[in-house]
């Protein structure tokens, strides 16, 4: 379960492309945070130790975006309703990025009676 749940996760940090887990996790998880509480809001504030923080920071602002969707569109849900709109709008993003492939029209085989007659 931790590798699908892990799939989602990065899927929604970066919809466009699937990234293997062996390079994600580490790139996605080198960063330290910190959080902070000032009146009433409560702030993550996260150092990178990545060369790769320019990317990061853009997937780290895309799981954000899904996850405030979520908390906007269904706080009355329950915690699995919470789950099931956070992987459909995983795959709502997923679905544009797919590349446009056309795949071949299968034609009829040619009948034996045809062949025979």
């Amino acid at each position: 379960m931790i590798y699908n749940w892990w799939s989602w996760y990065v899927r929604l940090a970066h919809p466009k492309t699937r990234l293997e887990a062996i390079t994600s996790r580490p790139m996605l998880l080198s960063g330290v945070a910190r959080l902070t509480q000032h009146a009433g809001q409560s702030r993550l504030l996260l150092t990178l130790s990545h060369a790769a923080g320019d990317q990061i920071k853009s997937m780290i602002t895309n799981i954000r975006k899904g996850l405030d969707h979520v908390r906007a569109t269904a706080p009355p849900l329950t915690k699995s309703g919470r789950w099931l709109a956070l992987v459909r709008y995983i795959v709502t993003k997923i679905l544009p990025a797919r590349p446009k492939t056309r795949y071949p029209i299968a034609l009829d085989p040619p009948s034996l009676a045809a062949e025979m007659g």
